[in-house]
């Protein structure tokens, strides 16, 4: 069925979403397939046909188990990935006496929208990001970094923030979490197998015998088709990790838009986040949730997001936006928030970036002020009437 606007979209991708993460759960057995083809090869002197019947029936032994392995690791990382997520990020909790400038931004939003507050965190890094995490109203968050809100204006940072909500809202930050935590059963079992396989030495001629008529000549074929069944169902689960987030991203836009009714700061949000995202130490699940994730892989396929150029056109084509272009930032004001703990003192003229600079009621250097000089008034005397003249003074006064 074709899809019509934004809420028909996001539908549509929840089905697709599921349909996809079904298939997770179909690699996951897949997996379990594959080890006991290699087990059974490393096992036993046989045919192809002999071993792959023993495979099944192991995989239907087996597969109870894996079941509950499976939902084990999903109920851990149910309750704790938040503190796996902080742990590896360091954010920390905040409240509004800390941060009131994001605090009130972000409850606006969710007071115009009707939606749950989010736990808000910030995340020490020079880097510009934002991501949400949560697999229900009790536990999602918002996660800023420090360098994103010194160096975005609040139309920008909310925008971020939408961005975020959106993610909340469509349901995208629950089946992320759960998408990254079936690959990351699917990657452990691939792991395992093949330090299994390696570590044992494997042997194609050392099988058991039997009287039993097993045959001969498959045990190689079982090998290299268990390995590459493991290679698939693990490049399948990236490839489908990553393709959840990149349509995804699109509607997170779109849904930024639609909060704050303003797609010139979501445009303009981006070209500053672009290219300075990188969160070091953060893993490959953490970045995949990211408004921006700048990691470059070999190919487009494996990409986790759009491009900010085509995420931007996007926005220009459907929304109405504008195009700044790519921006420089002036870490100057950043560094000088951030050693002080408060705000640049703002003046009539600009901002005062810091010590030893231009104060805050004088004009930037290299700029021009609004209006010309002019002295002050005398209290108790009037000013001039009538048209200028040259010989007398101007409208503010004689010339001193």
């Amino acid at each position: 069925m074709a899809a019509y606007g934004l809420y028909t979209h996001i539908q549509s991708n929840k089905r697709r979403s599921i349909a996809l993460l079904a298939g997770l759960f179909f690699l996951v057995y897949v997996m379990v397939f594959a080890g006991a083809l290699a087990g059974e090869a490393l096992s036993y002197q046989a045919s192809l046909d002999f071993l792959l019947r023993r495979a099944w029936h192991d995989l239907i032994v087996a597969a109870p188990w894996a079941t509950v392995g499976t939902i084990v690791w999903i109920v851990i990382a149910y309750y704790f990935h938040q503190s796996m997520i902080d742990a590896v990020t360091g954010a920390r909790d905040v409240t509004r006496p800390e941060e009131p400038r994001l605090y009130n931004l972000l409850e606006n939003l969710c007071i115009s929208r009707g939606i749950t507050m989010p736990k808000l965190k910030v995340m020490d890094t020079d880097a510009l990001n934002a991501f949400a995490t949560g697999m229900n109203e009790k536990q999602y968050s918002v996660t800023v970094t420090s360098a994103l809100m010194a160096h975005l204006d609040d139309a920008e940072l909310e925008a971020v923030l939408g961005h975020e909500l959106t993610h909340i809202r469509n349901g995208d930050v629950r089946m992320m979490v759960v998408a990254v935590i079936i690959a990351g059963v699917i990657g452990f079992f691939a792991e395992l197998l093949f330090r299994l396989w390696f570590s044992t030495g494997i042997s194609f001629g050392g099988g058991r015998s039997s009287r039993e008529d097993r045959g001969k000549g498959g045990n190689m074929i079982a090998i290299l088709i268990a390995v590459g069944l493991v290679a698939v169902a693990w490049l399948l689960s990236v490839v489908i990790r990553f393709a959840l987030s990149r349509e995804r991203e699109y509607l997170a836009d779109a849904g930024s838009v639609e909060l704050t009714k303003n797609p010139d700061a979501m445009i303009s949000a981006l070209r500053k986040i672009e290219g300075r995202g990188e969160l070091q130490g953060a893993t490959s699940a953490v970045m995949e949730m990211c408004v921006d994730n700048p990691r470059e892989e070999f190919a487009d396929v494996f990409d986790t997001h759009p491009s900010v150029d085509k995420r931007i056109a996007a926005l220009i084509k459907f929304a109405g936006g504008h195009d700044p272009g790519p921006i420089a930032l002036d870490t100057s004001e950043a560094q000088s928030e951030s050693q002080s703990g408060q705000p640049a003192a703002e003046g009539p003229w600009g901002t005062a970036t810091g010590p030893g600079e231009e104060p805050a009621g004088a004009p930037p250097q290299g700029g021009r002020r609004f209006l010309p000089d002019q002295p002050p008034l005398e209290l108790g005397r009037d000013r001039p009437t009538g048209p200028p003249n040259p010989d007398k003074g101007g409208p503010w006064g004689p010339h001193n």
